[in-house]
């Protein structure tokens, strides 16, 4: 199960199930049911462990109560700690546990945290059902004692009694939607979500609580879940979205990309973009750059190329423009930006090559000249572009049009209407995403930011950082959790936009080509930390990786659960 939610859609889909037949005893029973059978994968072997329970007052502690009491029929020995959780008679959880004579304690016995702490030493695992999804205070008091105690006994990981550490659905202390931590969050190893992934934990600070993210299924049909938008990029999907290779085809079968990048300041960014699309399949890459970096480092040989006209040394011109516009129709796909820069001229270039420019200042290359001046005709008469990735520079330049339009020749509040709607995939880090809205500071979660720009551009949105976030006009939203620091250096940004262009090349359709290419380039970045660690990796390192990124993903066989 991939899908992602808020806690508010959580509450609307078991309520629906329970309108649909589903009992809320029956949700809880196969909630608890999940968390124990991978507790159990944790411990192995049941017999002589041990496994501490910390069980709060609402349904997340019902779903630890369920786990104990299965944990504790398949041979491990339980404790319960129980928070302000009361001895309501209609508790049958809690019944059922005492009908075993499970070992109790209460914190209300404990203020000063020194029998859990004995307790944690003691034991092999401990599962967090403190609070679920719905806890929004700051964390205080008892709770902020249980939460020190833990996180103090485990905060040594080599020490050969630090247990293991559980969260149900997420980890006490953590906002289920925005990913804060309410003052102090339990740090876990890994958080076992009952039902679909609480969209908090796939950002940070949260992320770095979580631990590893499962999730289990509590017997929610498709029916439930249909009106979700979000959804994990996990190792099934990803591979739903691989490009056939049929044994009879040639390069044509895999497409044509054409590559615009580079300029004197960033040479490098023209080798790794075509790299990068090349390097996921595209039968035929061409770098459009200008002549004087036609020799430029790191080139691939495989890599064809086409010199273009310099407005100046190294900077690209309308003159570019036309030349491009004259080639456009023989690829499927159009990357430009990485490396390109943000000259008077090259923002010129920009602007013809799109077709942003007003009508009377646009050239006769690609299109017909509008007889009636009509700035709405002209634009119908411009053949449409290809599928069009724009990254890096190409996206400065668009947040220069939209923002400081004072010498552009077009009008700001028609830009995104310009763009064919839905064929162009637009890349921005955080920092182009701030310059292209106009703000100083995103305060929102990302699925927001991308689906709201998404929604407003007209286009597909990756909104790219620890968690990468693709996001469609029609509201669709796919998340990737690979947050690596070996990917935190310069120019990794120019492999994934050719990644994504060389799989739009090969026919994907540009949402499915976006998510694609984020897994595919995070894939291979754990590669070059697991080969080569996180300091000192370099972008070019991730291109011979893909590949073996996209072996790997062939290989593996459906696991059932989502697991990261």
């Amino acid at each position: 199960m991939s899908k992602i939610v808020t806690a508010g859609e959580m509450r609307a889909i078991e309520e629906a199930a329970v309108a649909r037949g589903a009992t809320w005893s029956g949700l809880m029973e196969q909630a608890g049911a999940g968390v124990a059978r991978v507790a159990l994968e944790v411990l192995g072997n049941p017999a002589g462990c041990r496994a501490l329970v910390l069980v709060g007052p609402g349904n997340n502690g019902g779903d630890g109560l369920v786990a104990a009491r299965l944990l504790h029929d398949a041979g491990v020995q339980v404790t319960l700690y129980l928070w302000r959780r009361s001895d309501a008679a209609g508790d049958e959880n809690w019944r059922l546990c005492r009908e075993r004579a499970i070992p109790e304690m209460r914190s209300t016995d404990d203020p000063q945290g020194r029998a859990l702490q004995s307790v944690i030493a003691d034991s092999d695992l401990v599962i967090d059902a403190l609070l679920g999804y719905g806890a929004s205070r700051p964390v205080e008091g008892e709770l902020a004692t249980i939460i020190a105690t833990l996180n103090t006994a485990t905060a040594q990981r080599t020490r050969m009694n630090s247990p293991f550490v559980l969260a149900v659905d997420v980890p006490t202390g953590v906002h289920a939607d925005s990913g804060a931590v309410l003052g102090d969050a339990v740090r876990a190893d890994l958080t076992v979500s009952t039902g679909p992934l609480k969209r908090g934990l796939i950002v940070y600070p949260a992320r770095a609580y979580a631990g590893e993210l499962r999730s289990v299924d509590i017997g929610l049909s498709p029916a439930d879940l249909e009106g979700i938008m979000a959804e994990l990029i996990d190792e099934k999907l990803a591979r739903s979205l691989l490009p056939p290779r049929p044994p009879d085809s040639h390069k044509g079968t895999f497409g044509k990309a054409l590559v615009v990048a580079g300029s004197v300041n960033y040479p490098g960014a023209a080798a790794l973009a075509s790299a990068g699309a090349a390097r996921v399949g595209a039968g035929l890459v061409t770098l459009a750059v200008g002549r004087s970096q036609m020799y430029g480092p790191g080139r691939l040989p495989e890599i064809t190329l086409h010199p273009l006209p310099e407005a100046e040394w190294g900077v690209l011109g309308e003159a570019a423009a036309d030349d491009v516009l004259a080639i456009l129709g023989n690829y499927q796909v159009l990357l430009v930006g990485p490396g390109l820069g943000r000259e008077k001229a090259t923002r010129a270039f920009f602007e013809r090559l799109l077709g942003l420019q007003s009508p009377r200042h646009r050239g006769q290359i690609g299109f017909r000249i509008a007889t009636a001046g009509s700035e709405k005709a002209a634009i119908k008469q411009r053949p449409e572009l290809p599928f069009t990735v724009v990254d890096a520079d190409g996206l400065n330049i668009l947040a220069d049009l939209i923002h400081h339009p004072e010498t552009a020749e077009v009008v700001p509040a028609t830009i995104w209407d310009r763009l064919p709607h839905g064929r162009c995939v637009l890349t921005p880090h955080p920092g182009e995403m701030r310059r292209l809205l106009g703000v100083e500071q995103i305060a929102d979660h990302p699925v927001d930011v991308a689906k709201d720009a998404a929604a407003r551009w007209k286009q597909i949105v990756v909104f790219k950082g620890a968690t990468t976030v693709i996001a469609d006009p029609e509201g669709r939203v796919r998340v990737n959790d690979g947050g690596n620091p070996a990917l935190a250096t310069a120019g990794t940004g120019d492999v994934l936009a050719g990644a994504i262009a060389g799989l739009i090349a090969q026919g994907l359709k540009p949402f499915d080509a976006a998510a694609l290419g984020v897994y595919l380039h995070s894939a291979a970045g754990r590669m070059v930390r697991d080969e080569l660690g996180d300091m000192g990796a370099l972008a070019g390192d991730l291109l011979p990786r893909l590949p073996l990124a996209i072996r790997a993903l062939k290989q593996v066989e459906g696991k059932g659960e989502v697991r990261l």
